[in-house]
């Protein structure tokens, strides 16, 4: 595992953008795993604007993202699918047809959920995997305590992240969806390559337990250890306990 500190969020999303052209450029028609959340904004809005100026092109890549709010409207402005489209797709060259996220925000049995693991193996599984991490240390959805051999599943969100998003939810942590679809930790670790990105200090605690934490479902981020290829690009203040 690598950890790259930098000056604040703004440079490390741009790294983060800069690792993902690498990626695209070496292989135009990449897999790419993407994350929500107002972590990969910086990153998405360095895509957008790298894509602008011709410097990659996402016209022969597909994307899988990591999880989606079950109850909630593609078109509604809390779904992922709204997220995705209004931070990064509608701003670069991808074709539509070849963005993907686990659920269309209707409830789903397993073998629906099963069929995502198998779509991201049919397109030859995910060569880069974009990360963020929640305070409790969960990724995607992943939460505390959950298995970290899972693949695809409905997950039910923990108070603690709820209340962690009610920020996008006009400050009502009962407003914010009480279930999701993520993408398991199998899924996550099958990728090839993996970053991670942290900002700010109420992250320092999870990135700690991550990068030095014994390998924990009580922390699901500390799995990441055990990957091959796997970097953390943090601004100063996440990196604080290190």
């Amino acid at each position: 595992m690598i950890v790259k500190v930098f000056e604040n969020e703004e440079f490390a999303g741009r790294a983060a953008a800069d690792a993902i052209i690498a990626q695209i450029s070496a292989k135009p028609n990449s897999v790419l795993g993407l994350p929500t959340g107002s972590t990969p904004v910086p990153t998405y809005r360095a895509l957008s604007a790298a894509c602008a100026e011709g410097r990659v092109s996402f016209k022969d890549v597909k994307t899988f993202n990591l999880d989606e709010y079950v109850g909630l409207n593609p078109a509604h402005e809390q779904s992922y699918r709204y997220f995705m489209n209004d931070n990064l797709f509608n701003h670069v060259d991808i074709d539509i047809a070849n963005t993907n996220l686990p659920c269309d925000g209707s409830d789903l049995d397993e073998a629906t959920a099963a069929k995502y693991d198998e779509k991201i193996i049919a397109a030859g599984g995910i060569d880069f995997q974009l990360l963020g991490i929640g305070r409790n240390g969960h990724i995607g959805f992943n939460e505390p305590g959950g298995a970290i051999d899972s693949l695809t599943h409905k997950q039910k969100i923990t108070m603690a992240t709820r209340e962690a998003n009610a920020r996008f939810f006009g400050g009502d942590p009962m407003a914010v969806p009480e279930y999701a679809v993520t993408l398991g930790m199998k899924g996550i670790m099958n990728a090839r390559k993996i970053v991670l990105i942290a900002y700010g200090a109420n992250k320092a605690q999870a990135i700690h337990d991550t990068v030095y934490g014994r390998v924990t479902a009580d922390v699901p981020a500390s799995i990441l250890q055990l990957h091959p290829n796997c970097s953390i690009y943090v601004d100063k203040a996440a990196a604080a306990m290190l």
